[in-house]
């Protein structure tokens, strides 16, 4: 196990009805005034917008409020915002909805007090030295931003997906209600849910050897996700289901499971120019990219992959080939993702194969390599894009 420090200082509120209680947590965080920031009619027409606002009267909070957050949020937003801060003096944000709303807000945090543009740090030629404080009422379990240092913005000119972290943004407190999830579409829930186990798989996926603890976290998530996802696509109103995933969403990406070892991220990066590209959805996107990215990098460490399709899958270990027990965990992915209603290749997705080149180049490392559990060249990458158009491994 590596060396590691790990500062996770949100304050987590859970359980039903506590989005009531969102003025009574900005208060106690030092905020006096406050921006509300959300996406559109789904917290408004279920009056989840009302009730926070309620709470915010009643704690004598002042509150302006920026709305129109869309999936894969975007720069352009976040601009308006932090032109809004400066100008009505706000000193803590809200958000209101799920991780694209988070990262929106964290991204207005890091740039009201920059003198520069705020994609500084999403490109990495700043690093944030202060940020408004934020806090979270989540409306969806998927990206884990409610307790992550981590945030992701598309910017319009040239449709770039980037990511920015650092613990001024972790929020100072989250409100996971359960209960605000149950009436998610379906999809929306499916995608979430593999979002979270991409997060665990980025971590789980190392180099770093007796890691024991982490890697029975990690399993132990995973197996949470396989059994709990189809129960709320079977019965969304199902609450203990759906308290389990949003929990595990959390635990997912607030790295509790990743440290002390190496993580990989590349399937992250190479999903974010799909959604950047065709704004699909990045849970979508990640079911298509991660099997295609395992079926490309499997050989590395065949015994890592042979221990996740007998921990995490349950396939029998074939000790006399441990590749064929690797490959059929590879298989099982993505037999669950079908099972629950995600998309497994290009076509599914809306992506197309004219395009890899772009997105290849988009992806920006040129002669380069990335960091991670395999090293990727751009040759690898365009490898990985291949095998999601016509993956063999189903």
């Amino acid at each position: 196990m590596n060396n590691f420090q790990f500062w996770s200082p949100t304050e987590f509120v859970f359980g039903k009805d506590t989005e009531n209680k969102a003025g009574q947590y900005v208060k106690k965080h030092g905020g006096t005034n406050v921006l509300l920031h959300y996406g559109g009619k789904s917290a408004i027409k279920s009056g989840l917008l009302d009730r926070v606002k309620a709470s915010l009267d009643q704690a004598g909070i002042r509150y302006t409020e920026l709305g129109g957050v869309k999936p894969n949020p975007r720069d352009t937003l976040v601009y308006e915002g932090i032109k809004l801060c400066r100008e009505q003096k706000i000193d803590f944000i809200l958000a209101v909805g799920g991780g694209s709303t988070i990262d929106s807000s964290k991204a207005i945090a890091m740039g009201v007090p920059y003198e520069g543009d705020f994609w500084d740090f999403y490109v990495d030629k700043a690093e944030p030295k202060a940020a408004l404080p934020v806090g979270t009422v989540l409306t969806i379990a998927a990206a884990g931003s409610e307790g992550s240092p981590d945030s992701v913005i598309t910017k319009e000119d040239g449709w770039l997906k980037r990511g920015a972290g650092t613990d001024l943004i972790r929020p100072r407190f989250s409100i996971l209600n359960p209960q605000l999830t149950c009436t998610l579409p379906a999809y929306q829930t499916a995608c979430g849910a593999t979002d979270i186990m991409a997060h665990v798989f980025e971590r789980y996926f190392t180099n770093t050897t007796e890691v024991e603890i982490t890697d029975r976290l990690c399993e132990a998530v995973l197996q949470t996700m396989i059994h709990e996802t189809p129960r709320v696509i079977a019965d969304p109103e199902n609450y203990d289901a759906r308290a389990n995933i949003m929990w595990a969403g959390m635990v997912a990406h607030n790295n509790i499971v990743g440290v002390g070892r190496e993580q990989d991220w590349n399937s992250h990066g190479i999903e974010h120019e799909l959604s950047a590209l065709y704004d699909c959805a990045h849970g979508a996107g990640l079911a298509v990219i991660m099997p295609a990215w395992m079926e490309f990098v499997y050989s590395h460490d065949v015994m890592r992959f042979a221990q996740a399709a007998v921990r995490i899958w349950g396939c029998p270990m074939d000790f006399a080939n441990p590749e064929n027990t690797a490959r059929e965990g590879i298989r099982r992915f993505r037999g669950f993702l079908r099972s629950i209603g995600m998309p497994l290749t290009f076509d599914e997705l809306g992506a197309k194969t004219e395009d890899i080149p772009h997105l290849v180049k988009t992806f920006g490392i040129g002669d380069g390599r990335t960091d991670g559990f395999v090293k990727l060249s751009a040759e690898d990458i365009t490898a990985i894009y291949n095998i999601a158009a016509n993956p063999t491994l189903l």
